[in-house]
């Protein structure tokens, strides 16, 4: 659903942060949701008042696992090797059972993080399914599930990317699934993956080559070639390259490359271990990146030398990962984290770097350039962000304090698709308390 709204009194409307050159202040208008040129005329619609505000493009999360939102802080899941986190998380989703309920909850609650946090876009990787050999329709139930979060997605009006993710599936299986699953979610006309209105779109991947085959990456990558999907895994995180080496003598992206995974149409989340010539090859094949600090550094599972990485002309995005390893969907906190580590594994990131990762950078790794920017005709998906209070005060660059001062910050309002979904820092299209309620039935907790 799309929809027209007019914001005033702006201090500062950031078109794009890789380009402080555009930024300017005074009136947004969003047109059927898109930006509309400067100048046009006020649509009948919302009218929003951002006086003394700062208007963002809204953030885009371009790697979750909405499932573990309702597996946060689990005993034995923090501060260990990821060797052991792997099966403890496993071992706490058998326990709830996955299907679309679960699912469901777990997205409602995840995807309305999201937004209250200035989240627009989440690209959800759900790795995790029933046991095929527990239920009577396997492949059914894998599109219940993709149903389920889509269904959260539209209700709560964010926009989502649904990948249909791997972990130790039947190759043959997985490619059925994600077959069904772009036939029961899409027109059958769509060829890029996305729905007609962008609000919905579709990619494949596997975890990564420490739980996934060759045949698998193959099988997934078969059907996105037919139905021009994206991909997307993740590589050279703590347990991928212990795993890679042990099991084949080789590291993962040399892996990726020989299973035909270092093309175009490839992000990588992660990346912590990788060298300077690994960088030039992900350079050189075009594949894009994933950044998810907020995952990595408190686990202790490494540090992505980011800016080395972007150096080298790879679009970065950035990603939280799930609440299993995370248990924040707060995408402004970590890229706070993002800057503030930087230093320790190459050159300092800045604030702008950090905000355009979080936004452009990601989309880009969509193959969405109408996203994470507010240029005329982009998508109409932005925040207004509060810098009045006295975590502002003082402030000399007030883009660059988004990011330096006031940690939790929130912004007032969100609005996608020129749709208003968050309003004086409140949901608009859901009941909080009843998200709450919905999950902790389901899980127990």
């Amino acid at each position: 659903m799309t929809g027209s709204v007019t914001l005033t009194g702006a201090s500062v409307i950031v078109e794009r942060f890789d380009d402080p050159a555009a930024d300017r202040n005074g009136t947004l208008v969003v047109q059927d949701g898109r930006v509309a040129a400067a100048g046009s005329p006020s649509p009948a619609g919302e009218v929003l008042d951002a006086e003394g505000g700062i208007v963002t493009p809204g953030l885009v999360n371009a790697h979750h696992h909405l499932l573990q939102s309702g597996f946060r802080t689990l005993p034995g899941t923090r501060g260990v090797p990821m060797r052991d986190w792997l099966p403890a998380m496993a071992a706490a989703y058998a326990r709830a059972g996955i299907d679309a309920s679960l699912v469901g909850a777990t997205a409602g609650v995840g995807l309305a993080e999201s937004l209250l946090c200035g989240v627009t876009t989440v690209a959800d990787h759900q790795l995790n399914w029933p046991d095929p050999g527990a239920v009577a329709d396997p492949i059914g139930n894998t599109v219940a599930i993709a149903r389920a979060v889509a269904a959260a997605a539209t209700t709560l009006g964010a926009r989502l990317v649904f990948v249909r993710g791997s972990a130790r599936d039947d190759p043959d299986a997985a490619a059925d699934s994600a077959e069904a699953i772009v036939r029961a979610l899409l027109p059958a006309d769509s060829a890029s993956g996305t729905s007609a209105d962008g609000m919905l779109q579709l990619a494949v991947g596997p975890a990564g080559v420490h739980s996934d085959s060759a045949e698998t990456f193959r099988a997934l990558g078969a059907v996105a070639h037919r139905h021009g999907l994206r991909r997307r895994t993740q590589a050279n995180e703590q347990v991928d390259t212990e795993i890679a080496l042990q099991r084949y003598g080789r590291r993962p992206l040399d892996l990726l490359e020989d299973w035909g995974w270092l093309e175009s149409d490839v992000t990588i989340a992660h990346l912590c271990d990788v060298t300077d010539d690994e960088i030039a090859r992900l350079a050189t094949a075009g594949v894009s990146a994933t950044h998810a600090p907020g995952c990595d550094v408190p686990m202790g599972w490494g540090v992505s030398p980011v800016r080395r990485i972007r150096d080298s002309g790879i679009a970065v995005g950035l990603g939280t990962s799930g609440g299993g390893s995370n248990d924040a969907g707060h995408l402004l906190a970590d890229a706070r984290l993002a800057m503030q580590v930087s230093g320790l594994v190459g050159p300092v990131l800045t604030a702008r770097d950090v905000l355009a990762m979080a936004t452009s950078g990601g989309a880009a790794g969509l193959g969405r350039a109408d996203l994470g920017i507010l240029s005329p005709g982009a998508a109409g998906d932005f925040c207004v962000w509060d810098v009045s209070g006295v975590a502002d005060a003082g402030v000399a660059d007030p883009v660059a304090g988004l990011v330096w001062s006031h940690p939790g910050r929130r912004p007032r309002h969100v609005v996608v698709a020129g749709r208003v979904v968050v309003r004086d820092y409140r949901l608009v299209t859901a009941d909080e308390a009843a998200l709450v309620a919905a999950l902790r039935d389901r899980t127990g907790r």
